[in-house]
């Protein structure tokens, strides 16, 4: 079973040591972010050209290479955009499908094999262009990053918001076979989520994403949804029993790390318990 969790984006100087892996899941870290933007002030779009921004000093390419050798369960992604940098929004602003593409294409590589990265995660937040063009340029990076072995897996995180939504059903329409997981953010409903207000939730989901496969998600950051004192892991259960759950993932180690990553041990333990 997957668990999968986001780190290195709050410079709270957390590291991967710091987190407990249980050997018998499959575990994804992801780091966040890699963003198309300058780090100037204000911040300013590059078009597709990617730099890291997560903590690169506690998550260097010698530490990917230590976590993963000493954790072989435990693959790397990197996450794109986000919600801030420098706090200003992070815009989805091409200037061209082709120039965006191309751009993207040969940083994220470059950065990839840098860092000798699995995956890439999809998280733009806000927008400036429209669907149809989130859908094209995202979907030929995807493409051309599968095509091309630089990735072995690609997931998309959205989350109810009629400004997001749409873009990110238009890739699934077009895109969806390339994109191995759906990191919906279940932590953006409401606070006080209650068990029922969940499932109806994942349903719809389900239904949008159709085929996909669903991770459910809270967050440590006292943000929204089911939180694991409401319910969260009877959700899971429920899920599990109906065949339907495909992995958890939470955001973030950096907000975990206060309470010792509790959550995540009981996450991984119940993912553990099912096989």
């Amino acid at each position: 079973m997957l668990f999968r969790e986001y780190i290195g984006a709050e410079g709270k100087n957390v590291t991967f040591t710091d987190v407990p892996i249980n050997p018998a899941v499959e575990f994804h870290f992801i780091l966040s972010f890699t963003i198309d933007y300058t780090s100037s002030s204000p911040p300013r779009p590059t078009n597709g050209d990617f730099s890291a921004y997560w903590d690169t000093e506690n998550f260097s390419p010698s530490q990917v290479s230590y976590v993963k050798v000493h954790h072989p369960n435990v693959k790397v992604a990197m996450s794109l955009a986000g919600d801030t940098v420098n706090d200003h929004h992070i815009f989805f602003e091409p200037a061209s499908i082709s120039s965006w593409v191309r751009n993207a294409i040969s940083s994220i590589t470059r950065i990839v094999k840098e860092y000798d990265l699995d995956g890439i995660d999809i998280d733009y937040e806000y927008f400036s262009a429209d669907p149809d063009t989130f859908a094209e340029c995202i979907g030929r990076l995807l493409y051309y990053l599968k095509q091309n072995q630089i990735v072995s897996f690609t997931s998309i995180a959205p989350y109810e918001d009629d400004s997001v939504q749409p873009h990110y059903l238009a890739l699934w329409r077009k895109y969806g076979h390339l994109i191995d997981y759906v990191n919906f953010q279940f932590y953006a409903y409401k606070k006080g989520t209650t068990i029922f207000e969940f499932m109806r939730y994942f349903e719809i989901q389900s239904a949008n994403y159709y085929g996909g496969k669903i991770l459910v998600s809270f967050g440590t950051d006292g943000s929204g949804g089911l939180s694991p004192q409401n319910g969260f892991f009877r959700a899971c259960s429920m899920l599990r029993d109906q065949g339907k759950l495909h992995g958890i993932f939470i955001w973030s180690a950096d907000d975990s790390k206060e309470a010792n990553f509790r959550y995540e041990k009981q996450s991984q333990e119940f993912l553990t318990s099912m096989i």
